[in-house]
Protein backbone atom coordinates (compact mmCIF):
# COMPACT_ATOMS: atom_id res chain seq x y z
CA UNK A 1 0.00 0.00 0.00
CA UNK A 2 0.91 3.30 -0.51
CA UNK A 3 2.59 5.36 2.20
CA UNK A 4 0.23 8.52 1.44
CA UNK A 5 -3.51 7.91 2.31
CA UNK A 6 -6.38 9.86 1.48
CA UNK A 7 -9.56 10.32 3.92
CA UNK A 8 -12.44 12.02 2.44
CA UNK A 9 -15.38 12.81 5.35
CA UNK A 10 -14.54 13.73 8.97
CA UNK A 11 -17.32 14.30 10.61
CA UNK A 12 -18.85 12.37 13.65
CA UNK A 13 -17.45 8.95 13.01
CA UNK A 14 -15.02 9.98 10.21
CA UNK A 15 -12.82 12.15 12.32
CA UNK A 16 -12.01 9.03 15.00
CA UNK A 17 -11.39 6.79 12.11
CA UNK A 18 -9.72 9.02 10.64
CA UNK A 19 -7.26 10.19 13.81
CA UNK A 20 -6.45 6.03 14.17
CA UNK A 21 -5.56 5.80 10.77
CA UNK A 22 -2.64 8.67 11.10
CA UNK A 23 -1.58 7.70 14.64
CA UNK A 24 -1.40 3.81 14.12
CA UNK A 25 -0.48 3.15 10.35
CA UNK A 26 2.61 5.39 10.45
CA UNK A 27 1.34 7.14 6.84
CA UNK A 28 0.64 10.37 6.15
CA UNK A 29 -3.03 10.90 5.97
CA UNK A 30 -4.68 13.60 3.99
CA UNK A 31 -8.34 14.54 4.65
CA UNK A 32 -10.88 16.56 3.24
CA UNK A 33 -14.10 18.28 5.10
CA UNK A 34 -16.41 21.42 4.54
CA UNK A 35 -15.85 21.87 7.99
CA UNK A 36 -12.74 22.91 9.25
CA UNK A 37 -13.05 22.09 13.22
CA UNK A 38 -11.94 18.63 12.73
CA UNK A 39 -9.22 19.45 10.54
CA UNK A 40 -8.07 21.41 12.66
CA UNK A 41 -8.29 19.19 15.52
CA UNK A 42 -6.70 16.23 13.35
CA UNK A 43 -3.75 18.45 12.61
CA UNK A 44 -2.49 17.48 16.37
CA UNK A 45 -2.38 13.79 15.05
CA UNK A 46 -0.09 14.65 11.74
CA UNK A 47 -3.26 14.71 9.13
CA UNK A 48 -3.01 17.30 6.82
CA UNK A 49 -5.53 19.33 5.50
CA UNK A 50 -6.68 18.56 1.68
CA UNK A 51 -9.11 19.13 -0.77
CA UNK A 52 -11.11 16.23 -2.50
CA UNK A 53 -9.16 17.25 -5.62
CA UNK A 54 -5.49 16.93 -4.14
CA UNK A 55 -6.67 14.03 -2.69
CA UNK A 56 -7.43 12.74 -5.89
CA UNK A 57 -4.38 13.80 -7.68
CA UNK A 58 -2.10 12.56 -5.24
CA UNK A 59 -3.44 9.46 -2.94
CA UNK A 60 -3.63 6.33 -4.45
CA UNK A 61 -5.24 4.72 -1.07
CA UNK A 62 -8.35 6.44 -0.73
CA UNK A 63 -11.32 6.20 2.09
CA UNK A 64 -14.70 7.66 2.26
CA UNK A 65 -16.95 8.12 5.13
CA UNK A 66 -19.73 10.13 3.99
CA UNK A 67 -23.44 10.51 5.31
CA UNK A 68 -24.76 8.32 2.62
CA UNK A 69 -25.21 7.31 -0.81
CA UNK A 70 -26.38 10.69 -2.72
CA UNK A 71 -22.84 12.10 -1.05
CA UNK A 72 -20.91 9.58 -2.28
CA UNK A 73 -22.41 9.31 -5.64
CA UNK A 74 -21.54 12.36 -5.86
CA UNK A 75 -18.25 12.85 -4.47
CA UNK A 76 -17.35 9.66 -6.69
CA UNK A 77 -19.21 9.89 -10.16
CA UNK A 78 -19.67 13.64 -10.12
CA UNK A 79 -18.13 16.56 -11.85
CA UNK A 80 -14.31 16.37 -11.80
CA UNK A 81 -15.03 13.06 -8.76
CA UNK A 82 -12.74 10.67 -8.17
CA UNK A 83 -13.54 8.45 -11.10
CA UNK A 84 -12.29 10.89 -13.49
CA UNK A 85 -9.28 10.54 -11.57
CA UNK A 86 -8.70 7.17 -10.85
CA UNK A 87 -5.41 6.02 -11.70
CA UNK A 88 -4.21 2.25 -12.46
CA UNK A 89 -3.41 0.70 -8.60
CA UNK A 90 -5.69 3.18 -7.28
CA UNK A 91 -7.92 1.66 -4.39
CA UNK A 92 -10.73 3.21 -2.92
CA UNK A 93 -12.28 1.84 0.43
CA UNK A 94 -16.44 3.03 1.81
CA UNK A 95 -16.66 3.24 5.03
CA UNK A 96 -20.41 5.37 4.80
CA UNK A 97 -23.35 3.27 4.62
CA UNK A 98 -24.59 3.47 0.89
CA UNK A 99 -27.33 1.11 -1.21
CA UNK A 100 -25.50 -2.05 -2.05
CA UNK A 101 -26.64 -1.58 -5.94
CA UNK A 102 -24.26 1.79 -5.81
CA UNK A 103 -21.58 0.10 -4.42
CA UNK A 104 -21.28 -2.57 -7.56
CA UNK A 105 -22.05 0.02 -9.80
CA UNK A 106 -18.78 1.95 -7.97
CA UNK A 107 -17.00 -0.99 -8.22
CA UNK A 108 -17.67 -1.31 -11.99
CA UNK A 109 -16.71 2.26 -12.80
CA UNK A 110 -13.37 1.74 -10.83
CA UNK A 111 -12.57 -1.61 -12.23
CA UNK A 112 -13.16 0.06 -15.99
CA UNK A 113 -10.10 2.65 -14.64
CA UNK A 114 -7.73 -0.37 -13.47
CA UNK A 115 -8.49 0.40 -10.27
CA UNK A 116 -10.21 -1.28 -7.19
CA UNK A 117 -13.47 -0.50 -4.94
CA UNK A 118 -14.29 -2.16 -1.87
CA UNK A 119 -17.75 -1.07 0.42
CA UNK A 120 -16.80 -1.57 4.06
CA UNK A 121 -19.56 0.11 6.46
CA UNK A 122 -18.75 0.41 9.95
CA UNK A 123 -21.05 -0.30 12.82
CA UNK A 124 -20.62 0.23 16.80
CA UNK A 125 -21.22 3.57 18.43
CA UNK A 126 -18.27 6.72 17.79
CA UNK A 127 -17.35 5.95 21.46
CA UNK A 128 -15.46 2.39 19.66
CA UNK A 129 -14.77 4.84 16.77
CA UNK A 130 -12.65 6.58 19.02
CA UNK A 131 -11.20 3.25 20.76
CA UNK A 132 -10.22 1.53 17.10
CA UNK A 133 -12.67 -1.03 18.20
CA UNK A 134 -15.42 -1.11 15.51
CA UNK A 135 -16.80 -3.33 13.30
CA UNK A 136 -16.35 -2.93 9.86
CA UNK A 137 -18.34 -5.62 6.92
CA UNK A 138 -16.24 -5.50 3.44
CA UNK A 139 -17.40 -5.85 0.59
CA UNK A 140 -14.68 -6.90 -2.21
CA UNK A 141 -12.78 -9.46 -4.22
CA UNK A 142 -10.29 -11.40 -2.16
CA UNK A 143 -6.89 -9.72 -3.01
CA UNK A 144 -8.48 -6.18 -2.38
CA UNK A 145 -9.76 -7.41 1.20
CA UNK A 146 -6.19 -9.03 1.81
CA UNK A 147 -4.55 -5.42 1.05
CA UNK A 148 -6.84 -3.43 2.81
CA UNK A 149 -7.53 -5.50 6.01
CA UNK A 150 -4.70 -4.52 7.61
CA UNK A 151 -5.34 -0.74 7.25
CA UNK A 152 -8.94 -1.49 8.59
CA UNK A 153 -7.72 -3.03 11.40
CA UNK A 154 -6.16 0.34 12.99
CA UNK A 155 -9.22 1.53 13.21
CA UNK A 156 -11.57 -1.70 13.93
CA UNK A 157 -11.60 -4.80 16.38
CA UNK A 158 -14.02 -6.94 13.89
CA UNK A 159 -13.43 -6.91 10.01
CA UNK A 160 -15.27 -9.42 8.41
CA UNK A 161 -15.17 -10.40 4.58
CA UNK A 162 -18.97 -10.51 3.88
CA UNK A 163 -18.26 -11.32 0.35
CA UNK A 164 -18.21 -9.98 -3.11
CA UNK A 165 -18.89 -5.98 -3.53
CA UNK A 166 -22.43 -5.04 -2.18
CA UNK A 167 -22.17 -7.86 0.73
CA UNK A 168 -20.71 -5.54 3.29
CA UNK A 169 -23.36 -3.03 2.73
CA UNK A 170 -26.26 -5.60 2.59
CA UNK A 171 -24.80 -6.73 5.81
CA UNK A 172 -24.39 -3.00 7.50
CA UNK A 173 -27.85 -2.16 6.23
CA UNK A 174 -29.23 -5.52 7.79
CA UNK A 175 -27.50 -5.12 11.19
CA UNK A 176 -28.92 -2.05 11.25
CA UNK A 177 -32.88 -2.94 10.89
CA UNK A 178 -32.73 -5.37 13.05
CA UNK A 179 -30.88 -2.90 15.67
CA UNK A 180 -33.66 -0.87 14.68
CA UNK A 181 -36.47 -2.89 15.44
CA UNK A 182 -35.15 -4.37 18.56
CA UNK A 183 -34.78 -0.67 20.15
CA UNK A 184 -38.65 -0.08 18.91
CA UNK A 185 -39.25 -3.06 20.82
CA UNK A 186 -37.78 -1.75 23.95
CA UNK A 187 -39.23 1.48 24.13
CA UNK A 188 -42.50 0.17 23.93
CA UNK A 189 -41.60 -2.68 26.87
CA UNK A 190 -40.31 0.27 28.85
CA UNK A 191 -43.30 2.31 28.23
CA UNK A 192 -46.04 -0.38 29.21
CA UNK A 193 -43.56 -1.54 32.02
CA UNK A 194 -44.27 2.29 33.11
CA UNK A 195 -47.87 2.53 32.50
CA UNK A 196 -48.15 -0.64 34.92
CA UNK A 197 -46.15 0.42 37.61
CA UNK A 198 -42.88 -0.98 37.13
CA UNK A 199 -40.00 1.01 37.21
CA UNK A 200 -38.07 1.26 34.12
CA UNK A 201 -34.26 0.30 36.00
CA UNK A 202 -36.17 -2.70 37.45
CA UNK A 203 -37.09 -4.26 33.62
CA UNK A 204 -34.40 -3.50 31.87
CA UNK A 205 -32.09 -5.28 34.60
CA UNK A 206 -34.01 -7.90 35.09
CA UNK A 207 -34.18 -8.61 31.40
CA UNK A 208 -30.34 -8.68 31.11
CA UNK A 209 -30.58 -12.19 33.14
CA UNK A 210 -33.36 -13.87 30.63
CA UNK A 211 -33.37 -14.50 26.98
CA UNK A 212 -34.66 -10.63 26.04
CA UNK A 213 -30.63 -9.62 26.86
CA UNK A 214 -28.86 -8.49 24.24
CA UNK A 215 -26.59 -5.66 23.12
CA UNK A 216 -29.35 -3.09 22.05
CA UNK A 217 -30.59 -3.61 25.63
CA UNK A 218 -27.14 -2.85 27.19
CA UNK A 219 -26.24 -0.14 25.43
CA UNK A 220 -29.27 2.05 23.35
CA UNK A 221 -32.19 0.50 26.29
CA UNK A 222 -29.48 1.07 29.55
CA UNK A 223 -27.84 4.28 28.19
CA UNK A 224 -30.06 6.40 26.42
CA UNK A 225 -33.80 4.82 26.74
CA UNK A 226 -33.77 4.71 30.65
CA UNK A 227 -32.14 7.72 31.01
CA UNK A 228 -33.66 9.72 28.30
CA UNK A 229 -30.26 10.67 27.02
CA UNK A 230 -30.49 12.05 22.86
CA UNK A 231 -27.87 14.16 22.13
CA UNK A 232 -26.98 15.61 19.08
CA UNK A 233 -24.14 14.84 17.02
CA UNK A 234 -25.03 11.11 17.79
CA UNK A 235 -26.41 8.72 15.08
CA UNK A 236 -29.06 10.75 14.37
CA UNK A 237 -32.70 9.86 13.60
CA UNK A 238 -32.63 11.25 10.21
CA UNK A 239 -29.40 9.22 9.42
CA UNK A 240 -31.12 6.27 11.21
CA UNK A 241 -34.31 6.70 9.00
CA UNK A 242 -31.92 6.42 5.60
CA UNK A 243 -30.47 3.36 6.47
CA UNK A 244 -33.91 1.90 7.43
CA UNK A 245 -34.97 2.87 3.78
CA UNK A 246 -31.96 1.02 2.24
CA UNK A 247 -32.99 -1.91 4.22
CA UNK A 248 -37.04 -1.10 2.90
CA UNK A 249 -35.31 -0.92 -0.26
CA UNK A 250 -33.41 -4.07 -0.83
CA UNK A 251 -36.73 -6.01 0.70
CA UNK A 252 -39.09 -4.00 -1.50
CA UNK A 253 -36.79 -5.36 -4.93
CA UNK A 254 -36.29 -8.72 -3.42
CA UNK A 255 -40.27 -9.33 -3.01
CA UNK A 256 -39.77 -9.73 0.70
CA UNK A 257 -42.13 -8.35 3.02
CA UNK A 258 -40.48 -6.50 6.12
CA UNK A 259 -43.31 -5.56 8.26
CA UNK A 260 -41.01 -5.32 11.17
CA UNK A 261 -39.07 -2.37 9.35
CA UNK A 262 -42.34 -0.86 8.05
CA UNK A 263 -43.35 -0.31 11.98
CA UNK A 264 -39.53 1.47 12.95
CA UNK A 265 -40.08 3.40 9.99
CA UNK A 266 -43.20 4.90 11.39
CA UNK A 267 -41.95 5.28 14.56
CA UNK A 268 -38.93 7.25 13.61
CA UNK A 269 -40.71 9.48 10.98
CA UNK A 270 -42.97 9.99 13.82
CA UNK A 271 -40.06 11.39 16.10
CA UNK A 272 -38.59 13.67 13.06
CA UNK A 273 -42.53 14.89 13.01
CA UNK A 274 -41.79 15.84 16.74
CA UNK A 275 -38.57 17.60 16.13
CA UNK A 276 -36.04 15.02 17.57
CA UNK A 277 -34.77 14.54 13.73
CA UNK A 278 -31.51 15.81 14.88
CA UNK A 279 -31.37 13.94 17.78
CA UNK A 280 -29.46 10.58 19.42
CA UNK A 281 -32.12 8.03 16.97
CA UNK A 282 -33.42 5.96 20.26
CA UNK A 283 -35.26 9.14 20.69
CA UNK A 284 -37.85 7.46 19.04
CA UNK A 285 -38.95 6.73 22.60
CA UNK A 286 -40.72 10.30 22.50
CA UNK A 287 -42.93 9.11 19.61
CA UNK A 288 -44.20 6.41 21.39
CA UNK A 289 -45.19 8.24 24.42
CA UNK A 290 -46.32 11.28 22.40
CA UNK A 291 -48.84 8.46 21.30
CA UNK A 292 -50.08 7.25 24.62
CA UNK A 293 -49.70 11.12 26.56
CA UNK A 294 -46.83 11.00 28.31
CA UNK A 295 -44.33 12.91 26.29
Amino acid sequence: MTDLIGFIGVGTMGEPMCRNLARKSGMTVLAADRDEAPLKRLAADGVKAASVEEIGDTCRTIFLSLPGGKEVEQVCMGPNGLISKAKLGWTVIDLSTAPPVLARRLYEEFQGKASAFADAPVARTRQAAIDGTLSIMVGATTPTFERIEPLLRHMASEVTHCGEVGAGQTVKILNNMILFQTVVALAEGLSIARANGVDGKVLFETLTKGSADSFALRNHGMKALLPAVFPERAFSTKYALKDLSYAIDMAEQAKIPALGADVAREVMERAVELGHGEEYWPVLLKAIEDATGKA
